[in-house]
């Protein structure tokens, strides 16, 4: 009997490694490979486990693991920080898609069906979505922050979800005293379970630490999560709830870091049973028999959940299209509603054709979620597009329409040679501050409506979606001298510098991405410099390596420069005309302080043989607030000068040692 259990439990895992492997290669999620090997393994296919009680038992296991890693993950500083998207937006789209979809069934089937399909359905998939966020690098773009927001809440709502079924099995007519008992008896064990989270928790979980024991400090954490489950299991509760209510207790615990790592193996591994047996439940030949059913149960599932978050997005201030592409994020049906689905079947509240009509549709809503993301920006364009006067005027409208605008941006003639700023996170706030200290007059624009209310006072700062053309127009795009885009929304970024360059094709334009892999899609459509994360994070690793083996700074700015060309070649043209161009096409024009102190304070441009033993061309010097055009040998480098310089990549590092004093770093 065990070697059979051993026997399937490794037939799941090695079918698993396969069917994934192949899921990957189509860029399906890991979790559509673990519910295709479930279907692969149930007794409705090939029938290899035999023993489903032994799989259930894990998958609940694994059902308890993902609750208190959710419950451990909503800690009470991450809950108030997204307060309003996550309040606002999260619970508008939980109750909009459940108040649709019950009318819906109440109309069909009644009261009891409407509440049950409604809460199946509103739930999205936070391991999918999340990780096809992350892959894309879009979890930080606006429509990242929504959809992590209203997942958040959705699996705060699992917690009622999972009290009213059993109620729903008993009718919808109750006995009081029954109803009082149940429920105080609940309340004194969540009571109690929290107190002890709050008063004795943290005490042990202190002595377990100085242990420095990582195997005590695993059995103590499974140990919690287990007992709790366990305590509210007996008193009729369900194990998620005991397993999420622990996980809130770890939450706050200044040893929740170590905890969440020592248990993510475990989750990783029973979640995936979960949805193997998921997949074993599902009943091949009825799909065969039913799939235009089927099929269509996924699209109208798909169609109400992009309908009803479209406005649930709206409320918060964001644009349509990013309403639009968080709404194909969230199209797909979670990883709970199988929970649910399983509760009703066992309470008898569905029928096993309605089950398993929803367990398909589930599953093939899932197997399109990468698709429906992948489409997203597209079909957002598309709608924009289409409803070209609709979107201006809502585009009008976010740009703040009957506000008083402030002199920089009511008339696009007064905004001459500014730079406009895209986005208002850590990279626009270093710019903006930067800036300001320059001189250099600028206007932000920003979607998150927090953000703008934050710093309405402060700074230039302006809510819109700058993908639109009459909010580029809006920003002063036609005069501006330089645009910078630090969002983290790829297509967005490429949809705003086409039509900025439409607008002002002399504009220069840099854009920040996060991979080096972006750089000719944004090239593409017209950016001057794309600045690779990834890259210059490496390069800045590689250079403070380099110091730490006292290389000469010299070397390291040269070795550095010498990368950065030959790897993208992120060097700034000199506009000086298509001929010269092409004959110089490394040369780049950069401006250079005179420190206090640096080699070339004093002198006379001759006397710094710049062109003679560097191969450097001053093309002007900055003396206050007069600019000489012609500078030639007698003219004097004076402190504080700024001086424009010809350079190639090769010589950048040279004229870096020859205007830096010793002991500051100035600017340049």
């Amino acid at each position: 009997m065990q070697e059979m259990i051993l026997g399937e439990i490794v037939t799941l895992f090695v079918l698993s490694i396969a069917v994934v492997l192949v899921c990957h290669r189509f860029r399906l999620p890991s979790i559509v490979g673990f519910l295709l090997t479930g279907v692969l393994c149930g007794p409705s296919a090939l029938g290899l486990v035999e023993n489903k009680e032994m799989v259930d038992i894990m998958a609940e296991v694994g059902v308890a693991f993902l609750m208190f890693s959710i419950g451990m993950e909503l800690s009470g500083k991450e809950l108030m920080r997204m307060k309003k998207p996550l309040l606002v937006g999260g619970s508008a789209q939980v109750l909009f898609t459940t108040a649709c979809v019950f009318l819906l069934a109440f109309w069909w089937s009644g009261v009891r069906h409407g509440i049950i399909y409604g809460c199946m359905v509103t739930l999205s998939s936070t391991a999918i979505v999340l990780s096809l966020l992350q892959q894309k690098a879009q979890a930080e773009a606006p429509h990242g922050r929504v959809c992590l927001a209203v997942l958040i809440f959705q699996d705060l709502a699992i917690v009622p979800m999972v009290l009213i079924f059993p109620l729903l099995g008993g009718g919808l007519e109750f006995e009081t005293e029954s109803m009082l008992l149940a429920l105080g008896k609940g309340l004194i064990v969540i009571t109690c379970i929290l107190l002890f989270g709050k008063f004795v928790l943290p005490r042990l979980m202190f002595s377990v630490v100085r242990t420095r024991s990582r195997e005590l400090m695993l059995m103590a954490t499974l140990g919690l999560c287990l007992t709790v489950a366990l305590i509210t299991s007996w008193v009729g509760l369900s194990l998620s709830l005991g397993a999420f209510l622990a996980g809130l207790m770890m939450a706050e615990s200044e040893y929740s870091l170590n905890t969440l790592e020592s248990i993510m193996p475990f989750k990783e591994v029973f979640s995936s049973i979960f949805f193997m047996s998921v997949g074993m439940l599902l009943d091949v030949s009825f799909f065969a028999g039913h799939v235009p059913a089927v099929l269509l149960c996924a699209v109208a599932i798909i169609a109400i959940k992009i309908l009803m978050t479209l406005p649930a997005v709206r409320m918060l201030g964001y644009s349509l299209r990013t309403a639009i592409i968080s709404a194909f994020c969230l199209a797909q049906v979670g990883e709970f509603s199988f929970v649910l689905a399983k509760s009703a079947l066992e309470l008898e509240l569905i029928t096993n054709d309605a089950y398993q009509i929803f367990l398909a549709s589930s599953i093939a809503t899932m197997v399109m979620t990468p698709l429906l993301i992948g489409a997203a920006p597209a079909a957002a364009s598309l709608v924009l597009d289409k409803f070209r006067s609709g979107a201006k005027s809502v585009a009008a409208e976010e740009e703040g329409a009957g506000e008083e605008v402030p002199d920089i941006v009511r008339d696009g003639r007064l905004l001459k040679d500014h730079l406009i700023i895209i986005g208002f996170g850590i990279g626009g706030k270093m710019l903006a501050h930067g800036a300001k200290r320059c001189g250099i007059p600028y206007i932000i624009s920003e979607m998150n409506p927090d953000t703008v209310e934050k710093f309405r006072g402060t700074e230039p700062i302006r809510h819109g979606d700058a993908t639109f053309p009459l909010v580029l127009e809006h920003l002063g795009v036609a005069t501006a001298r330089a645009l910078a885009i630090v969002t983290s929304d790829p297509a967005g970024g490429r949809a705003i510098i086409a039509n900025a360059k439409k607008i002002n094709p002399s504009l220069h334009i840099i854009v920040r991405t996060r991979f080096l892999g972006n750089l000719d899609s944004y090239r593409k459509v017209g950016a001057n410099e794309v600045i690779p994360e990834e890259f210059e994070t490496s390069l800045e690793i590689f250079a403070r390596v380099l110091t730490h083996y006292l290389v000469p700074r010299q070397t390291i700015d040269r070795y550095v420069t010498l990368i950065r060309q030959e790897n993208y070649g992120m060097a700034r043209k000199l506009d000086m005309g298509g001929s010269i161009m092409s004959s110089l096409p490394d040369l780049q024009l950069s401006a250079f302080s005179v420190e206090e102190g640096s080699p070339v304070a004093g002198k006379t441009i001759g006397e710094c043989a710049l062109r003679k033993q560097y191969g450097i061309t001053a093309a002007g010097v900055r003396h206050g607030s007069t600019i000489n055009n012609t500078p030639n040998a007698d003219t004097v480098l004076s402190p504080g000068d700024i001086v424009y310089l010809l350079l190639t990549p090769e010589t950048q590092a040279a004229a870096s040692f020859l205007f830096h004093s010793s002991h500051g770093d100035g600017d340049a």
